[in-house]
C-alpha cells in the first residue's frame, strides 16, 4: 500500500460534486420494502443502495437477515432504478454469492475486521475483483487490526478499496451507541490521506436524532462520503429501528449539510483551517468529556472524605500531581506555566466539588 493514490481511482472516476452518499435500510425486510425505499431513492445525490442481507447479532434469536434471497432484489433494485448497490459481507460464501449476483459494492463489518482470520478468508474470496470493497473499522479501537485487514485485501489484488468509521463499542454508557474516537480516523486518514474513508453515522449514534450532527463534522474532518441507513418506516423495521431516518429526512439531511469545496487558492486554504478547527472542537469536547469524569471521581473521594472525617485538601498528594504533571507536560511541548495554571484550576475545581459533598 505504498502508493494509495492507485486505490482512489475508484471514487475520482465518479466525478461528483458533493460527497459519496450510500443509503437504504439496515435490513432487507421484503421485496417491496427494498423496492419502495429505493425508488424514493433513486433521483437523489444517493450513489448506492445498500441493504443488510446477512445481519450478524450480538444474540441469537434475533433477525439475521432474509440470506441470498435478498439479492434477487437488490438486482431487482438495480433493474429497476438504475442505482448501483452494496451489501455486507462477512465470509467467503458470502462473497461468492454477492459477486454472483453482480453486486457493486460490499463492506466488511467491524466483526469481521476484529478477526485477522476471517479478513483473510474474505481477502482469498476477493482476490483479483474489481468490485468496490469497503473495510468497517473493528469494534474495538485498535488502527493497526483496522489497517492490517485493508492490507490483507491489497494484497490479494483489490485496488478499489476504502474504509468506513462506524465508531467503536465502550463499556461506558455515552451519548453515541459507538464512541467516534475521531482521533483515531484523523490519524487514519493522516497515513493513507487518499483512501477514501466513509462515516457511517447511523451506528455511531443509534440515534437518528443524531444523524445530522456526527454527519456535519465527518465532512468538516474532510471524510469523503457517508452511509445512513434510511426506511420508509423507521419505527417498525425488523433491525435497527431507533437509527433510521426516512428517505424525506435523508433529503433533507443531504440539503442541510454544508460541504466545503476547493475551487481556488483561497478556497483550499479556508478547506484546511476549517478542516483543522474541527480538530480542535473534537478535541476540546474530548477535553470537557474527561474533565467531567475526573469531576465524578473527586465527588467519590469527597464522599469517601466525608464518612472517614478527612480534610479535603491532602498537600502532600496536590504536590506529587503537579510535579508529575509539569515533567509530562514538558514532554508533550507544555509550558510549566500553563500546566501549573490549567492544574491549579482543575484542582480548585476538584476540591470545590469535595466540599460541597462534606458540607452537605
Amino acid at each position: 500500500m505504498e502508493n494509495s493514490k492507485q486505490m482512489r481511482t475508484w471514487l475520482d472516476d465518479m466525478k461528483l460534486d458533493h460527497p459519496l452518499v450510500i443509503a437504504g435500510p439496515c435490513s432487507a425486510e421484503t421485496e417491496e420494502q427494498v423496492l419502495q425505499i429505493a425508488n424514493e431513492l433513486k433521483d437523489t445525490d444517493v450513489n448506492y443502495f445498500r441493504a443488510g442481507i446477512w445481519k450478524p447479532r450480538t444474540r441469537p434469536g434475533m433477525f439475521e437477515g432474509v440470506g441470498a434471497l435478498g439479492l434477487k432484489w437488490l438486482q431487482k433494485v438495480k433493474a429497476e432504478t438504475g442505482m448501483k448497490t452494496c451489501t455486507e459481507v462477512a465470509n467467503a460464501a458470502h462473497v461468492k454469492l454477492a459477486l454472483e449476483h453482480d453486486i457493486d459494492l460490499l463492506w466488511i463489518g467491524a466483526r469481521s475486521t476484529v478477526s485477522p482470520f476471517i479478513m483473510q478468508e474474505i481477502a482469498d474470496a476477493l482476490e483479483g475483483t474489481d468490485k468496490i470493497v469497503l473495510v468497517k473499522n473493528p469494534v474495538n479501537p485498535d488502527l493497526a487490526l483496522w489497517l492490517g485487514g485493508i492490507e490483507r485485501l491489497h494484497s490479494a489484488g483489490i485496488k478499489n478499496l476504502g474504509a468506513i468509521h462506524r465508531g467503536f463499542s465502550t463499556y461506558e454508557k455515552t451519548k453515541y451507541r459507538n464512541i467516534p474516537e475521531w482521533q483515531l480516523a484523523i490519524e487514519f486518514q493522516n497515513k493513507f490521506p487518499d483512501l477514501p474513508l466513509i462515516n457511517d453515522p447511523s451506528h455511531i449514534t443509534g440515534n437518528r436524532e443524531m444523524i445530522f450532527d456526527v454527519s456535519q463534522t465527518a465532512l468538516d474532518l474532510n471524510f469523503d462520503g457517508l452511509m445512513i441507513e434510511t426506511h420508509f418506516d423507521p419505527e417498525n423495521a425488523w433491525s435497527d429501528a431507533a437509527q433510521q431516518v426516512t428517505p424525506t429526512k435523508l433529503i433533507q439531511i443531504m440539503r442541510d449539510l454544508k460541504i466545503r469545496k476547493e475551487s481556488d487558492p483561497e478556497a483550499a486554504y479556508n478547506s484546511e483551517l476549517s478542516g483543522l478547527r474541527a480538530q480542535i472542537d473534537v478535541l476540546d469536547n474530548q477535553l470537557i468529556d474527561m474533565l467531567g469524569k475526573r469531576m465524578k471521581v473527586s465527588d467519590s473521594i469527597g464522599a469517601l472524605k466525608k464518612q472517614k472525617n478527612v480534610a479535603v485538601l491532602q498537600s502532600n498528594r496536590w504536590n506529587a500531581i503537579l510535579g508529575n504533571m509539569i515533567l509530562e507536560g514538558e514532554s508533550k511541548g507544555l509550558s510549566e506555566e500553563f500546566v501549573l495554571k490549567m492544574f491549579k484550576a482543575i484542582h480548585q475545581e476538584s476540591i470545590n466539588h469535595q466540599e460541597k459533598i462534606i458540607n452537605s
